[in-house]
């Protein structure tokens, strides 16, 4: 068994998705820590690449018929599914979804094998049809991969107050993070070169940055219409010019109407020389080196469970500041110490002047940032997670003893 695959069902790139970006980062270290064991893919339709098989056609509603004749057929060591509501909803003619009851055929389907799903959206207060949905798939699986403790510790809360038993099989392993894209101060210059920004006469030294995809719940608006006053109390608190660098692209068609409104919003701070915008599709090596060339980072947005935006700026170290109470945005800024966290439209004026006047303050936040990749978040130490989890849903099988682990508290 030692060379049976891994084998990984999500949606998977040229799809621009959150977690198709998150199922290659997770599949080329799954790879690097076991080299014998090849790990495999089964995808939507539009997934491409060598080891992929693109098999997912939401347009039908028994989809997941396909999915489980090739899992079968390929004899996996486990099988390790990324699940995200969106992504397995099957919508009939009238225009009624499935409430993803396709996946959870999948998992009955496919049974035999060992099971470890991770669910990319698990809200502390979980709506009826999520808490269905959640104690369902822990039935089946053998093991199930929570991003945050909180999740785990409210999902216990949830679910015996409906007089349901808590599933004793939820890791929590956080999202994983690339240890291999920081950079020096000394390289920062040459960054902005590569990136053209050289080639802009304003744009100061400092930069504050938003970067990512423009979506309605990341909310640029926020600090869009602050910049300016911000901007001159800086300069006036400790005399350098710090610019805004507003860099992304739009990905969902339904939030064009804000993407064209805070598009235009910057290049109107841009005419006036204290702001930049940057049209760029964050996928690759410009994601990250798009984030190494700012001091900081801005991330307000409003709905999150966990972020593939924060999983780069804790690759980068970077410093940064978002929003609270936010599900997991806020676990892992109170457990990594690495960034501030603001409430109201005051305390991100404050902080983000706080934060671009005190350059002690950034090297503190970025250490504990490099201090939490390293011992929690970075993707070797995820992966050995992984492994973990897959031994024990391995465990489950051959003995049809099941994964039984302690509750947070």
């Amino acid at each position: 068994m030692s060379n049976a695959p891994v084998v990984m069902v999500s949606s998977y790139p040229p799809r621009l998705c959150g977690i198709a970006t998150f199922a290659e980062e997770a599949r080329e270290f799954i790879q690097k820590a076991a080299p014998h064991r090849p790990v495999l893919v089964i995808s939507h339709t539009d997934g491409e690449g060598e080891g992929v098989f693109p098999l997912i056609d939401m347009g039908r509603h028994d989809w997941w018929r396909p999915v489980a004749d090739t899992v079968h057929s390929l004899k996996p060591y486990a099988v390790h599914l990324e699940h995200e509501y969106g992504l397995y909803e099957h919508v009939d003619e009238r225009g009624i979804g499935d409430g993803n009851q396709g996946f959870l055929d999948l998992l009955d389907a496919i049974s035999e094998h060992p099971l470890v799903v991770e669910p990319h959206t698990v809200h502390g207060r979980l709506r009826d049809a999520e808490a269905n949905f959640l104690y369902e798939l822990c039935e089946r699986a053998d093991v199930v991969l929570f991003k945050c403790h909180y999740q785990k510790w409210r999902l216990d809360w949830t679910l015996t107050g409906y007089g349901w038993k808590t599933p004793r099989n939820i890791m929590v392993v956080p999202h994983g993070a690339r240890p291999d894209k920081r950079w020096a101060p000394a390289d920062i210059p040459a960054l902005r070169a590569e990136l053209g920004l050289d080639r802009i006469p304003y744009l100061s030294d400092h930069l504050v940055g938003m970067i990512g995809w423009i979506q309605s719940n990341k909310r640029w608006d926020i600090l869009l219409s602050m910049w300016e006053e911000i901007h001159a109390e800086i300069k006036e608190r400790c005399g350098l010019d710090w610019d805004l660098l507003a860099a992304g692209t739009m990905r969902d068609p339904h939030h064009r109407a804000d993407y064209e409104r805070w598009r235009s919003e910057t290049l109107c701070l841009e005419k006036k020389g204290i702001a930049h915008y940057y049209e760029f599709v964050p996928r690759g090596d410009i994601y990250y080196k798009m984030m190494a060339v700012c001091d900081f980072i801005v991330l307000p947005t409003i709905d999150e469970t966990q972020s593939g935006t924060l999983a780069r700026i804790i690759a980068l170290n970077k410093p940064y500041i978002t929003t609270a109470p936010l599900e997991g945005l806020t676990a892992q800024t109170l457990e990594s110490e690495g960034g501030l966290l603001f409430t109201t439209k005051k305390m991100l004026r404050d902080k983000v002047i706080r934060l671009a006047c005190d350059e002690g303050l950034r090297f503190e936040l970025g250490s504990n940032l490099h201090r939490y990749l390293e011992q929690v978040a970075a993707w070797p130490v995820v992966v050995r997670q992984y492994e973990e989890a897959y031994r024990l849903a391995r465990h489950a099988k051959k003995t049809g003893v099941p994964v039984t682990l302690e509750l947070e508290f």
